[in-house]
């Protein structure tokens, strides 16, 4: 649980330094813009950012790893090296 926790810090910690380095480009009128989020469930995650108006799309998959398709039991074991992600696509002006 242990390691679990400080991946997570790990990967949440190397993500927003990415963030802070890259420059902040604002989508055009009328396009989408993406981001994605690692936070525990996926599913938990995914149905709560479908209910936040100006969210297009919220879909759920694995972030890192080892292997090019896991499956659920392998990312829920631990053994793959995979993160549960959800990529929204949302309308910058409305979020």
């Amino acid at each position: 649980m242990k390691t679990l926790f400080a991946s997570l810090v790990l990967l949440t910690a190397q993500g927003l330094a990415a963030a802070a380095d890259a420059p902040a480009a604002a989508a055009p009128p009328g396009q989408s813009a993406t981001a994605i989020f690692a936070g525990g469930c996926f599913w938990c995650t995914e149905a709560d950012f479908e209910k936040l108006p100006g969210v297009i799309e919220a879909e759920s998959g694995y972030l890192n790893g080892k292997s090019r398709n896991p499956t659920y039991e392998q990312v829920s074991a631990g053994r793959s090296g995979h993160t549960e992600a959800v990529r929204v696509r949302y309308d910058p002006a409305k979020v």
